[in-house]
């Protein structure tokens, strides 16, 4: 019903907006991540939204991309997350970060999120696993030809580093370059899902 808002911020909360938009002021509900990202008040802004209607309440979803509202939809199909915890989940990682968690099958990961545990998360990653990266055959296929076509020498020693590349191939980044960008990572055993698409897409730029 409403695709966006485009105004001046006029007050800015931890988990809420309100953006003047010709006179009105849209009272907009936000992520933390979000929040921590918006210019200050008095600025002009964009959030492309989610408008819920319940028999108790209406609310606008505000975020900065497309990417995070399409996240926060999917994840609001889930089983026990409604946009409360949706919006907890963007709240405690980016939408990067947690996609690459639910492609990874990072539980430990999702359900540091508040009102998440892990039931929850394994529920997540069942439900969404296979709607955030290509088919798993087709994975496979394409490792192989590119080992082909670069001698053999991906350097992907590591169930870790073979997810990662994954992950970032199902978020519409070429092989060769999510290869480079995760053999470049140092001591990626040690690090959690987040750190590691962190560091990778550090290195894609």
């Amino acid at each position: 019903m409403i695709a966006y808002v485009r105004g001046t911020i006029e007050d800015i909360a931890p988990d809420n907006v309100v953006v003047d938009v010709g006179g009105i002021g849209y009272n907009v509900k936000i992520s933390a991540d979000t929040a921590s990202r918006l210019p200050g008040v008095g600025e002009e802004i964009k959030l492309y939204t989610y408008y819920s209607v319940r028999e108790d309440a209406q609310w606008l979803y505000g975020f900065l991309s497309r990417n995070s509202l399409e996240l926060f939809k999917k994840c609001i199909t889930v089983n026990g997350i409604g946009p409360k915890g949706a919006l907890a989940l963007l709240s405690a990682m980016d939408a990067d970060s947690l996609r690459f968690a639910i492609v990874s099958g990072d539980v430990k990961a999702i359900s540091k999120a508040p009102g998440i545990g892990p039931r929850t998360a394994e529920r997540l990653i069942l439900d969404l696993k296979d709607k955030l990266q290509i088919d798993d055959a087709m994975i496979s296929r394409e490792i192989a030809e590119t080992a082909a076509g670069m001698g053999g020498g991906l350097g992907l020693d590591s169930p870790q580093k073979q997810e990662a590349v994954e992950a970032l191939v199902s978020l519409g980044y070429g092989r060769p370059e999510s290869i480079r960008a995760v053999k470049a990572i140092p001591d990626i055993e040690s690090m959690d899902s987040g750190a590691v698409l962190k560091a990778a897409l550090k290195n894609l730029f």
